[in-house]
């Protein structure tokens, strides 16, 4: 029974069943992801809504989602197509883009301002694949590319797809192991190992979102901050009070309607913490 190699599950997955993510399975013995090219989403953003504010600023990116995640916040808002109910039934809805078709597209759209595909609104890695084949064709074609993710993989994962990759916006969604394992199902040590080693390759940004009671405290987001500002480049050299942070306020969704909104002052506030720690700190959904 073969294991996958996308996260920290390493689910054994048997022959025509599927992982935690509903969407790794086994096909005559080898794992194979069954959203490959199945795409739910497609717009052409503003590359600030990935979010990214110091890549390419002013410019378009094609941005395109399929189905499944590997985490379960129970706050997110792309759960129809993340972990919601009925999700998996996307492999027979979903249309099939090639990476072919899709690669053309990005250069079709180059003259509404695109530079590339963004790879998006649910998690891309567990289907990597599509996301590495796609990306070779969209940088032979001259373009860009991004990717926003949990961060929720393997550096394995990582070394496939990061030679294609020019930028990534990445959750670290709080920086408490409780956290990560009892509310999201996941493992922060290996968002962390991915932001980490992604830093030393591409532009990388990073987003928390600030959940009322969770991850709110100055303490947890000192924390973050200082452990950002640590981060270091490909020749040791420590970069990471120059890599932009994110703090987004949370709104009531999905399974989390038990709080109310994230306060804006406290939002404005734990950003003038984080600024003490990193030279790029922006505020969203205020």
């Amino acid at each position: 029974m073969p294991a996958c190699n996308v996260c920290y599950r390493k689910c054994m997955i048997s022959e025509g069943k599927t992982g935690f993510c509903g969407v790794r399975s086994c096909r005559d013995g080898e794992i194979v992801p069954l959203n490959y090219g199945r795409l739910t989403s497609i717009a052409l953003d503003p590359i600030e809504k990935k979010p990214l504010n110091r890549f390419m600023p002013g410019t378009m990116v094609l941005s395109v989602g399929s189905y499944g995640c590997n985490l379960r916040c129970p706050f997110c808002q792309n759960y129809e197509i993340s972990w919601g109910q009925g999700v998996y039934e996307f492999e027979k809805e979903a249309e099939y883009v090639s990476p072919e078709r899709l690669a053309e597209l990005a250069a079709r759209y180059k003259t509404s301002g695109n530079i590339g595909v963004a790879f998006t609104y649910n998690e891309p890695l567990i289907g990597y694949e599509f996301v590495r084949d796609t990306a070779r064709l969209v940088h032979d074609k001259g373009m860009k590319n991004v990717l926003v993710s949990n961060g929720m993989a393997s550096l394995e994962v990582l070394e496939e797809i990061i030679p294609y990759i020019d930028a990534m916006n990445i959750d670290l969604k709080g920086f408490s192991d409780s956290f990560y394992s009892d509310v999201l199902l996941g493992n922060r040590q290996m968002v962390m190992d991915f932001i980490a080693e992604a830093v030393k390759h591409c532009h990388v940004e990073i987003t928390t979102l600030i959940i009322p009671g969770e991850n709110d405290s100055d303490e947890e987001i000192l924390e973050i901050s200082k452990w950002i500002a640590s981060l270091k480049d490909k020749s040791g050299n420590v970069i990471g009070k120059n890599v932009p942070l994110h703090i987004s306020r949370f709104f009531p969704r999905f399974k989390m309607t038990d709080r109310p909104p994230t306060d804006v002052d406290s939002i404005y506030h734990l950003a003038d913490i984080a600024r003490k720690n990193l030279e790029f700190v922006y505020t969203g959904n205020c």
